[in-house]
C-alpha cells in the first residue's frame, strides 16, 4: 500500500508533510484512493467518487492552512456540493444534482481540503443505522456483521478504516456521536449555531448541525476553526470562542465538576459494557483530578421524546415537499422507505399548534437541563446504551410495514401517537442518550475509550454548557493522552 505512514497520521500530521513539501497533495490523494479501492468494497462507506476532479484540485494551487492538501469525504445529506449528487440516500432524490454549494462546503474547500467522494447515510439521515434501501448497508470495520450507527455511518466507517483521517458528518439526534461510538472514532457535535447551515435557515428546527468525525482531538479542533462562525442573516449563532479552538487541546482544563450517570436519558436499559465504559471513564476523570459524582439532570422524558418526534416529522414533511418539487417525483412507497413515509404522514397530520407546543416543551426542558449545568461543568453518559447491534436489527417487521401502509392510507392522530410510542420504545432504546443535547443545543462528544470483550467499540459521551466546546476539547485531549486510542485499528484491513 502506498505511503504506509498515511494510516498512522491524523489530518494535521498529513497536512504538515505537504506544508514541508515532503509529500504532495496528489500523493496523499493517491494514498486515499488506493485505500478506498482496497477497503471500501467490504464496507460500502463511499457511495460516490470523483477521482479525476479531485486529482485536478490536488494539483493545486490549494489555499494555505493547517489542513491544506488532506483528502476528505462529504456526507451526502444536508451539505450541498454544487454539481454533485444530493440524494440523501433516497429514491425520491436519486440522480438529483445540487444546484449550489452549502456554506460548509465552501469553508471545507477554503481550508484546502481535497474532496473526492461522498459517504453513505440512511434515507434523509433519519435512522441510527446506515442501511438505506437505495445504496445498501455500510458495514462496521471492526465487525462487518454489525452496524456503523447512523446517520453519519459512512463517514465514521471511512475514518475508522483509515481511508481518510477525517470526514464530514451531521448530527440531528446523535448522528455524529452514535457512529463515532460504534466505529471507535472521535465525534464532536458543536453547539447550535457554531457552524452555519447557510444558505438554508436551519435544519430540523435547530436540532441539526454540521460537524466532523476524526481520529484525534486536535483534528476536531482544527476543523472547528475552519468551519465555525455565522453567516449574516443566520437565525442564531453560538458564543464566539475566546481564542482559536486549536489552542485548546493540551491546555489545562482545570478541576472540573463532572456528573455521571449510567442510566439512559431517553431509553430504559443500559448494557453492562456501556455501564463499565462510563464507570471506567468516571474513575479516570477522578484520577486526573476532577470532582466526580453521580447525578443527572431532571426533565420530562415523555414530553421531550414526543416533542423531538413532532419536530422531526414536521421537518420531514417539509423536506419531502421540497424534494418532490425539485425532482417532479411523487412521494410514496415507490420513492421513500416505510419509516420515512410514517414520519411524512405524521408531519401532515399534526398542525402548526402541535409544532409550537413541541417547541415550548423543548424550551422548558432546555431550561431545566441548563440549571443542572450551573452546578456541573460536564455530564458523562454512555454514548450508546448498547454496543453496536447486528445489521438488520432495526429493520421493520412485516406487521410494522403493514401498519405504516394502513396509517398512510387512513391517517389518524391516534394512529400517529401509537407509532410515536413504538418509535420511542424501539428506536431510542440504544440511542436515548444523544438527542437531548440536540434539543438543548449544547455541545457533546463521543470518545472511544472502551472496547467490548469481543472487540466492538463503546464510546462515552461528555456534554458541556452551550458554547463551551473549548472545555470539551481540553478534557478530551487530557483523556486521549491518558488512554490513547489512535493506535487501535480494526483487524484485517486490506493493505
Amino acid at each position: 500500500m502506498r505511503l504506509p505512514e498515511y494510516d498512522d497520521l491524523d489530518a494535521l500530521g498529513l497536512a504538515a508533510l505537504v506544508a514541508r513539501r515532503e509529500l504532495s497533495a496528489e500523493e496523499l490523494l493517491d494514498a486515499a484512493l488506493a485505500r478506498a479501492d482496497a477497503r471500501d468494497p467490504a464496507l460500502n462507506a463511499i457511495v460516490a467518487r470523483f477521482d479525476t476532479e479531485a486529482r485536478a484540485r490536488a494539483r493545486g494551487p490549494l489555499p494555505a492552512g493547517p489542513l491544506s492538501g488532506v483528502p476528505f469525504l462529504l456526507k451526502d445529506v444536508v451539505a450541498a456540493w454544487k454539481g454533485h449528487p444530493f440524494t440523501a440516500s433516497s429514491r425520491l432524490l436519486d440522480g438529483y444534482l445540487a444546484p449550489h454549494d452549502s456554506e460548509v462546503v465552501r469553508r471545507l474547500e477554503a481550508a484546502g481540503l481535497v474532496l473526492f467522494g461522498q459517504t453513505n447515510t440512511p434515507e434523509l439521515g433519519l435512522l441510527s443505522t446506515t442501511e438505506p434501501r437505495l445504496r445498501g448497508p455500510t458495514r462496521n470495520p471492526w465487525s462487518p456483521a454489525h452496524t456503523t450507527g447512523g446517520s453519519s455511518g459512512g463517514s465514521a466507517a471511512a475514518v475508522a478504516a483509515r481511508i481518510v483521517p477525517a470526514a464530514h458528518g451531521t448530527d440531528g439526534g446523535g448522528s455524529i456521536r452514535i457512529p463515532a461510538s460504534a466505529c471507535g472514532v472521535f465525534g464532536l457535535k458543536p453547539s447550535r449555531g457554531r457552524i452555519s447551515l447557510a444558505p438554508e435557515g436551519e435544519a430540523w428546527a435547530g436540532l441539526a448541525t454540521h460537524g466532523v468525525l476524526t481520529r484525534s482531538v486536535r483534528d476536531a479542533a482544527a476543523f472547528l476553526d475552519a468551519l465555525h462562525g455565522p453567516v449574516p442573516g443566520d437565525p442564531y449563532a453560538a458564543p464566539a470562542p475566546a481564542r482559536p479552538f486549536a489552542a485548546e487541546p493540551g491546555a489545562p482544563p482545570g478541576r472540573l465538576r463532572v456528573a455521571f450517570t449510567t442510566r439512559s436519558l431517553f431509553g430504559t436499559t443500559t448494557h453492562a459494557e456501556c455501564v463499565a465504559a462510563v464507570e471506567e471513564a468516571a474513575a479516570l476523570l477522578a484520577e486526573l483530578g476532577h470532582e466526580v459524582e453521580e447525578a443527572r439532570p431532571a426533565f420530562s422524558r415523555d414530553a421531550l421524546v414526543h416533542a423531538y418526534l413532532v419536530v422531526v416529522a414536521a421537518s420531514v414533511a417539509a423536506e419531502v415537499a421540497r424534494a418532490a418539487e425539485a425532482t417532479g417525483r411523487r412521494p410514496g412507497f415507490r420513492t421513500l422507505e416505510h419509516e420515512t413515509v410514517g414520519l411524512l404522514t405524521a408531519g401532515r397530520v399534526f398542525r402548526a399548534r402541535d409544532l409550537a407546543l413541541a417547541e415550548a416543551d423543548v424550551h422548558a426542558g432546555t431550561r431545566s437541563v441548563a440549571a443542572f449545568f450551573e452546578r456541573h461543568d460536564l455530564l458523562l453518559t454512555p454514548t450508546l446504551a448498547h454496543p453496536p447491534s447486528p445489521l438488520g436489527t432495526l429493520a421493520l417487521r412485516p406487521h410494522e410495514r403493514l401498519g405504516i401502509r394502513a396509517l398512510a392510507a387512513a391517517p389518524t392522530r391516534r394512529g400517529i401517537e401509537l407509532m410515536f410510542d413504538e418509535i420511542g420504545r424501539k428506536s431510542f432504546e440504544a440511542t436515548g442518550n444523544t438527542m437531548l443535547f440536540n434539543q438543548t443545543g449544547q455541545p457533546a462528544m463521543s470518545l472511544p475509550l472502551h472496547w467490548t470483550a469481543v472487540g466492538l467499540p463503546v464510546g462515552v459521551q461528555l456534554a458541556a454548557r452551550l458554547g463551551e466546546e473549548a472545555t470539551l476539547l481540553r478534557v478530551a485531549a487530557q483523556l486521549e493522552a491518558a488512554r490513547p486510542w489512535a493506535g487501535r485499528r480494526p483487524p484485517g484491513l486490506p493493505g
